[in-house]
């Protein structure tokens, strides 16, 4: 039930941004999922650090995330913004870096002597920027040139569906064929569930995925990424399983099954975009350089 409110309410929200709906400009309705995203992972963030005893800003980290993610919207209300395939990125250094400041500030001004402020900091900064950055690669790679005034649509939208349905394809059959035929443990110690003939029919689906998006859905009208489908798919399935790799590397340091349950079944927001972080900053290259 969860996913499935889920992926109506992303689908209503992006066909209004593909629409333009009322006018707003490129990823404005889309915004509200990377603010409820970035923030609540990043609450998630605090929450496993804190039950393993590692102390990180309770506010920063929320705030932080969902500001750095949404930072390259900024671009979309510029004339030149949309066109501009690397500027929509600088809006994010900037947040970045202002997280970065704001913990060390948050440490000057709450010294505690305790040999622990410096790891208060940097765990603080490592978790806005891994949650907030990856977030805001997708917001660029949401505004990447537009589509020909001509083109229906959906076209805006070919690169981030793209990514989602690539990498959640990936995933799907990872679990389909390592429950049903895998044998051979990827990583027994790290997340024994995992096989490496769930990771082959991943990278299969991966590409089929691809496919299926940028040639048959999108038939190369919002043009293709550099290496085309085959390459496409095949780096960004892999990248989406090492993100997996990543959270289940995290979860089982902190000591956590799941990153929360703020989705029900689904598990907790990390959960549900741990293979995206990883393979997002990816997707945009390849589409950037296509």
């Amino acid at each position: 039930m969860a996913g499935a409110a889920v992926l109506a309410a992303f689908a209503t929200l992006a066909w209004a941004d593909a629409h333009g709906l009322w006018g707003a400009p490129a990823v404005v309705w889309l915004l509200p999922v990377v603010l409820v995203v970035a923030a609540g992972g990043g609450r998630e963030a605090v929450r496993l650090a804190a039950a393993a005893g590692i102390p990180i800003a309770a506010g920063l980290v929320p705030i932080g995330a969902a500001a750095i993610a949404a930072a390259p919207a900024w671009y979309a209300v510029l004339p030149a913004g949309a066109a501009d395939r690397v500027g929509a990125l600088g809006p994010a250094a900037v947040a970045c870096m202002g997280v970065v400041a704001a913990a060390f500030v948050t440490g000057v001004s709450r010294y505690a002597g305790d040999g622990r402020d410096v790891v208060r900091a940097a765990g603080s900064v490592a978790a806005a920027v891994g949650i907030g950055l990856p977030l805001a690669f997708m917001v660029a790679l949401r505004l990447l040139p537009p589509a020909a005034a001509a083109e229906p649509p959906f076209v805006r939208l070919v690169p981030v569906i793209s990514l989602i349905a690539v990498v959640k394809a990936g995933d799907i059959a990872a679990y389909a064929v390592g429950s049903l035929l895998g044998r051979h443990r990827l990583a027994p110690k790290l997340s024994p569930g995992k096989t490496w003939e769930g990771a082959a029919a991943s990278v299969a689906a991966a590409i089929a995925m691809a496919w299926v998006v940028i040639e048959w859905w999108g038939a190369g009208r919002a043009g293709r990424p550099c290496g085309g489908w085959l390459a496409y798919g095949l780096v960004v399935g892999t990248a989406g399983m090492a993100g997996d790799l990543a959270e289940s590397l995290v979860k089982r340091d902190l000591g956590a099954k799941d990153s929360g349950r703020s989705l029900g079944g689904m598990g907790g927001f990390l959960d549900l975009v741990d293979s995206l972080l990883l393979a997002g900053p990816v997707a945009w290259l390849l589409w950037a350089l296509g």
